[in-house]
């Protein structure tokens, strides 16, 4: 891949337009209740969290939000959730599982926060939560990589049944800034380093660390095909057994 074309992979996968998750939502879905708080210590303007209809198929959506303006980007830390959002997300798939409503995922993250706070507050430990429950959740997930979707902060939302990506996004161990710094010593290689994390989401798709590169323009002007799309992944999802969706779920990651 070209240092042209990486550039433009991590161009659109930070696009301003990508970052308003809640007009996503707001266009996707009907009925739309946003829930707040992780019943411990508050709640993370970074996570949104909610009940929705798709189609009057109901669904508990969780989504990243980097926020619009520079007050509210401040509050998510530009995306980067913290213990608390966590526990939030964690919070609505266990009622979704009790329920037995499937799980959408929407992320668009850079990663977790990597404040002393949140690592003081538990921020590993709370992701690696996250992790063991997500493989053991007896309802379907659906991770959909929107833009960015970066270490293990993007990770503890994407341990699903099945995760997609839009072509130009990012799915990394790190952002390609930080790879850079590591193995450069200099963050202004991150074009270099992106080429090296082979961020391209077809590499990605190849090697069956997703399941499905979705179009661009399904996020404008054809949305209705990213619905449609959603919506026989959930009917694919109700031909499974509940022991088949776990093993399959479990052997997906095994592979790794």
């Amino acid at each position: 891949m070209s240092e042209e074309q990486v550039k433009q992979i991590m161009a659109g996968a930070r696009s301003e337009t990508k970052a308003d998750l809640r007009l996503l939502i707001a266009h996707l879905f009907d009925d739309w209740v946003e829930c707040h708080g992780d019943r411990v210590s508050g709640d993370d303007a970074a996570i949104i969290t909610g009940w929705a209809r798709l189609s009057n198929r109901a669904v508990a959506v969780i989504a990243t939000n980097k926020g619009q303006e520079l007050q509210e980007r401040l509050q998510t830390h530009f995306g980067s959730p913290t213990p608390t959002g966590y526990r939030k997300a964690l919070h609505m798939m266990q009622t979704a599982a009790n329920l037995k409503i499937p799980i959408l995922t929407l992320i668009n993250t850079p990663g977790a926060y990597p404040g002393a706070d949140a690592e003081k507050a538990g921020q590993g430990q709370t992701i690696a939560q996250n992790l063991s429950t997500m493989l053991q959740l007896p309802v379907p997930i659906l991770a959909i990589i929107i833009g960015e979707a970066g270490s293990g902060g993007a990770l503890a939302l994407a341990c699903a049944d099945r995760v997609w990506m839009f072509a130009q996004s990012m799915y990394t161990v790190l952002s390609p800034e930080g790879f850079a710094s590591i193995m450069y010593k200099d963050a202004h290689q991150a074009e270099k380093a992106a080429q090296l994390m082979h961020i391209e989401p077809h590499w990605l798709l190849e090697h069956q660390v997703v399941e499905a590169v979705l179009p661009e323009s399904w996020l404008k002007d054809d949305l209705q095909f990213f619905k449609s799309k959603i919506l026989q992944q959930l009917q694919e999802f109700d031909q499974l057994s509940l022991s088949n969706l776990l093993q399959q779920r479990q052997q997906r990651f095994r592979k790794f």
